[in-house]
């Protein structure tokens, strides 16, 4: 219970909140207790802000290439100690350490390409005005916050080239972004200080990365973590210093968050949430290939992008099912750590939550495969698959965050993208994160992607996927802002107008 560092990291030290306050952390493969971690009170926010406050503008004044060192040094640290940080993320979320494992060589590229956009951050300037002289300055916020979620605190997001061959060797298809990254690379390069708060079921890996932090070279003030549950996060939302903050997680939370950066000082706000992507598979697909991408993400890493509505045309309907429990029965539930693990993720409370939504589905339509709780310990279920769910059904209308796929069949085009864009369903939980397309019409999947309503859109390949370079969020309830891409550093960057008058 001791073995790992619990405490809060203010100012390049790890230090006991405040007020001793301390939280339980589960092991979700087996709800046997694992350690206490300390929980940051207002106390501890306004020493960190406060920390933040001091440290900022040197910063901020400080040669790019300074800054960019520093985030490669975090790169090279982060590869280094790929093993430990997998193996705090198995015991936090039951993410198998495997899939960490795979991936370790490529999780250092995330940072460096942050660093590199650091140095080509430009303004822009204008004579188009007679007798004046205008540009723009691009500057740091000050402070910022950002909000992780539980089932991928370090690791979260997949590049895939093609689904995976095998279930564990993923390395040369695959790049791993950091969802740390995501928010500590952009904020810190722009000349920010940024103030990170994992999730109260998964903190043990963001507290190691922080003490990397001080290795690598940040100042102290400019890297912080604050653990603790939703008052926790709610003191970092609602606090009138912090002027930007990112959270990843739930549409309900996420509109707390929001509500609270505008009653407070309208703070600026990124918000990546929930949603129910659909993958579309037509007739002319690859249904192996369809089958084996959908089984992918449904499972490895149950997340918001995850395909969980799955929509077959209706001629291909029972060799697709086929092939796809076929698919998923490859997957495996053991101790995350093990190595001949492939399927995890979970905690008590969303345990309970999965076991609701299946439950809900056994009534609502057929349970084709699975639907059953793996052993007596722990919060895990066997791969799922519903049939025959009408588009209203609960299941299919909210997130469950579990191994659960839905699979409907369709007849035509114009019936697939209404459905897929809820627009039947008015109380449907967003789509508007990525969806995907399995056809070898080019001109159809074009037209896919311009119709689907979603932040992203993948064709003969599954969600999540992402190319380097581009931008990442979602669309309607399911998010705003962008992360990643070549505009990552310049989200949390203002723009200053200035305007010069020419002497004639």
């Amino acid at each position: 219970m001791t073995q790992y560092e619990t405490r809060l990291f203010i100012a390049n030290e790890f230090c006991e909140s405040s007020d001793r306050r301390l939280f339980l952390l589960r092991n979700p493969a087996t709800g046997e207790n694992v350690c206490h971690v300390h929980e940051a009170g207002q106390r501890d926010i306004d020493r960190a802000v406060e920390a933040a406050l001091a440290a900022q503008p040197a910063w901020a004044a400080t040669n790019v290439h300074v800054r960019q060192k520093a985030l490669n040094k975090l790169a090279d640290l982060l590869d280094e100690h790929a093993d430990q940080i997998a193996e705090l993320d198995a015991i936090s979320t039951g993410r198998p350490i495997a899939y960490s494992k795979a991936r370790s060589r490529l999780d250092r590229g995330a940072l460096r390409s942050v660093a590199d956009l650091a140095g080509c951050v430009l303004g822009e300037s204008s004579l188009l005005t007679p007798g004046q002289l205008g540009f723009t300055l691009r500057q740091p916020f000050g402070v910022c916050a950002g909000i992780l979620p539980f089932n991928a605190p370090v690791a979260t997001y997949v590049l895939l080239a093609q689904p995976p061959s095998s279930l564990i060797e993923l390395t040369v298809t695959v790049e791993v972004r950091r969802r740390i990254c995501a928010k500590l690379g952009p904020a810190v390069a722009a000349g920010n200080a940024i103030i990170l708060k994992p999730s109260e079921k998964s903190p043990l890996s963001a507290c190691f990365i922080a003490g990397l932090t001080k290795e690598a070279g940040f100042p102290p003030g400019i890297v912080q973590v604050v653990s603790g549950a939703g008052m926790t996060g709610r003191l970092l939302a609602e606090h009138l210093k912090i002027r930007k903050i990112s959270f990843t997680g739930s549409s309900r939370v996420g509109r707390l968050i929001a509500a609270a950066a505008a009653q407070s000082n309208l703070k600026d706000v990124d918000l990546e949430l929930g949603g129910k992507s659909p993958a579309i598979i037509f007739e002319d697909a690859d249904i192996k290939e369809a089958a084996k991408g959908c089984a992918h993400r449904a499972l490895s890493l149950p997340m918001l992008q995850a395909n969980s509505r799955i929509y077959v045309h209706q001629t291909i309907r029972d060799k697709f099912l086929e092939v796809l429990k076929s698919e998923m029965k490859q997957y495996k539930h053991g101790n995350p750590c093990d190595k001949d693990t492939t399927l995890g993720y979970a905690h008590e409370r969303q345990g309970t939550r999965v076991a609701e939504y299946i439950a809900l589905g056994k009534k609502e339509g057929k349970c084709e495969l699975g639907g059953n709780r793996v052993g007596d310990k722990g919060y895990f279920f066997e791969p799922t698959l519903f049939i025959d769910v009408p588009d209203e059904a609960r299941i299919n209308r909210e997130e469950v965050l579990g191994p659960v796929g839905i699979v409907h069949t369709f007849k035509d085009e114009k019936e697939v993208i209404r459905r897929a864009n809820n627009t039947e369903c008015p109380s449907l939980s967003p789509s508007g994160s990525l969806a995907s397309v399995f056809t070898k019409d080019i001109s159809r999947a074009l037209r896919l992607v311009a119709a689907l309503e979603a932040g992203g859109v993948s064709v003969n390949v599954t969600s999540p996927v992402f190319a380097s370079g581009l931008p990442f969020g979602g669309v309607k309830q399911s998010g705003m802002g962008r992360e990643y891409g070549v505009d990552a550093v310049k989200r949390y960057l203002e723009v200053k107008s200035v305007i010069i008058k020419v002497a004639e």
